[in-house]
């Protein structure tokens, strides 16, 4: 196959590639050339241009044709609408990588499929994500542009930890301070490594069972956000971490942009069923678990202390929260 990422060395895209490679597709990454901290893999034939910039991607492109096309950066309706006009004619099967934010919250059961309604009142990345699945469907219907949708959820690499202010609280969790959990830490959550979220992606490339069809990828393990900081504390060498608990809302009066994304996903519980990916891809299985993940992750800021970023800003937020729940809570 000829495959053309549009990105390819993001968080989610750069497994992906390294797969496709693996397995003899001919890829090619569309982006501006512009270096980043996950290099091109070996192989893969770069395009310069820029998506944003349509007449960049028409002289790129030339009249290059391909089996599949992927946009790993798309998020709003004009974007699509971008996509659709390069890409009309061009492709047997474009997917657009939307979000398992996307769907109801609050959540109406669990788990998690496919024809669970999307509806997201409190986040506008996922609304955004959910007027491009619409459009995209609206054009399969009426022209039989070959769309597919996949939804990941928290997907995460070596460089990525699973929550806001990065290596600020492995740092805080380092020296005894308290780290924020939102809620009071039980609700569940499921994290994919990205290895095991591109075995079932790249699978679906190519089939034509999936035009028109939406899918979600994730792992099939479920932590508690308890869990999940424990994890990363015990992979950063503390045997015990103080964790307090705030609710979404008053984090939500802080930090408007974090309280959305807890609001709009993370302080739902969610489970995924996964069965709709796996019966086109039937030897999918994730098998990275977190406790794995979380040493990887670990084992790379440790390596440099250039990454190992503390931001003061997020150090005066948390203790200003931390502050806010004690002084709320009967002594």
């Amino acid at each position: 196959m000829r495959i053309l990422f549009i990105g390819g060395t993001g968080t989610i895209s750069s497994a992906c590639s390294e797969l496709a490679l693996a397995r003899g597709i001919e890829l090619h990454l569309l982006n501006r050339g512009q270096t980043s901290k996950r290099p091109v893999p070996e192989g893969a034939r770069v395009l310069v241009g820029d998506i944003r910039e349509p007449g960049t991607v028409l002289a790129a492109l030339g009249s290059m044709t391909f089996d599949v096309v992927v946009d790993w950066v798309a998020f709003t309706p004009a974007h699509i609408e971008t996509d659709i006009a390069l890409f009309r004619g061009r492709t047997g099967q474009y997917v657009f990588i939307s979000s398992a934010s996307a769907y109801h919250k609050p959540v109406l059961s669990l788990p998690i499929t496919e024809s669970t309604p999307l509806h997201n009142p409190y986040w506008q990345y996922s609304r955004d994500k959910i007027a491009c699945e619409e459009r995209l469907m609206r054009a399969y219907r009426e022209e039989g542009f070959p769309a597919t949708i996949v939804r990941p959820s928290h997907t995460y690499d070596r460089t990525m930890l699973p929550f806001r202010g990065r290596y600020t609280v492995v740092d805080r969790m380092r020296k005894g301070r308290p780290v924020i959990v939102h809620g009071d830490g039980t609700s569940l959550w499921v994290l994919t490594h990205h290895r095991d979220f591109a075995k079932a992606f790249v699978g679906l490339l190519g089939r034509s069972q999936t035009l028109g069809e939406a899918y979600h990828i994730t792992s099939d393990e479920v932590l508690t956000w308890n869990q999940i900081f424990e994890t990363v504390g015990r992979a950063a060498g503390v045997s015990e971490i103080e964790i307090v608990h705030a609710p979404s809302e008053l984090i939500v009066a802080y930090d408007e942009a974090w309280g959305a994304g807890l609001l709009g996903d993370k302080a739902h519980s969610v489970i995924f069923d996964n069965t709709k990916v796996k019966r086109l891809v039937p030897d999918y299985v994730a098998t990275v678990p977190f406790t794995q993940g979380a040493a990887e992750i670990m084992a790379w800021f440790d390596a440099d202390p250039q990454r190992q970023v503390v931001d003061e800003e997020w150090n005066r937020l948390f203790d200003r929260i931390a502050a806010a729940v004690r002084s709320a809570t009967p002594s």
